[in-house]
């Protein structure tokens, strides 16, 4: 089973060799072989669904910005129309936010101000406060693939990010989606407030299905995809052997299913 990590590969990044590794610990965890395959970003500006073909899945790996802006906006969109098991981390994250503004809002202009800080449609700004190397709370939403993943509603995640969805476009995004409980530093609700669900699994629309303790989008995903799950953080930052990430081994089953495993 082949699995295509899309990034422009360095390995003196630390979350590129984390990203081989924590597919490698998930595989021996679900008893699966999983052959690994950087596609640098500019393999796949002029014909994505063609350089993807035959994997099971694909990881849009942190190191933005990409080479290619177009190559990797590509990806994303072929994985999204073709029902290919997507995990998008931190610049990965990013991207697909930024492909779904484009591509499936039709907001042709939608920026990231990583590539062009001065667009006048920024959908992904710089973060007031950088998050690289911090570890913060995160509360799932209650019927969501994130949380099915974790077998929790509630988690404790590393971030390595200085970009994330401008607020201003939230609204835009997400429409009129309710915001869950706010999470404290342990990573529980702060108050025992009603779950939040989750759009209807037939409506292919993005969704927020997790937040940060001050409320801020953290994990989307988009509804009625075997598997499409974008996380802000790096959960291959916290695999270790014995140790799998739960939502690299729910992207790992989904790509096995996909196969017929």
């Amino acid at each position: 089973m082949q699995l295509a990590l899309i990034a422009d590969f360095d390995p003196s990044f630390p979350p590129h060799p984390a990203t081989e590794e924590a597919v490698r610990y998930a595989a021996v965890a679900l008893k699966v072989e999983a052959d690994l395959v950087w596609v640098g970003t500019k393999e796949l500006e002029p014909n994505a669904a063609a350089r993807l073909a035959g994997f099971a899945g694909v990881w849009v790996a942190p190191g933005s910005p990409y080479q290619s802006l177009a190559g990797v906006l590509a990806a994303i969109r072929y994985a999204r129309e073709s029902d290919l098991p997507l995990l998008g981390t931190c610049g990965g994250f990013q991207h697909v936010v930024l492909e779904y503004a484009r591509n499936v809002l039709g907001i042709a202009d939608a920026n990231h101000a990583e590539y062009d800080p001065y667009a006048s449609r920024l959908f992904i700004s710089r973060l007031a406060c950088s998050l690289v190397g911090q570890t913060m709370a995160l509360r799932l939403a209650s019927g969501s693939r994130a949380a099915e993943a974790y077998a929790s509603l509630a988690a404790v995640e590393q971030y390595y990010c200085n970009f994330g969805i401008n607020p201003e476009v939230v609204g835009e995004l997400f429409g009129n989606a309710a915001t869950p409980p706010k999470a404290n530093a342990s990573g529980s609700a702060s108050t025992p407030a009603p779950a939040w669900d989750v759009a209807p699994s037939s409506d292919r629309t993005l969704t927020i299905s997790g937040t940060d303790q001050d409320g801020e989008p953290r994990v989307i995903e988009l509804a009625g995809h075997p598997f499409f799950v974008a996380t802000l953080y790096v959960p291959q930052m916290q695999s270790r052997p014995g140790q799998a990430h739960p939502l690299v081994m729910a992207w790992l089953r989904a790509a096995t299913r996909g196969r017929g495993g």
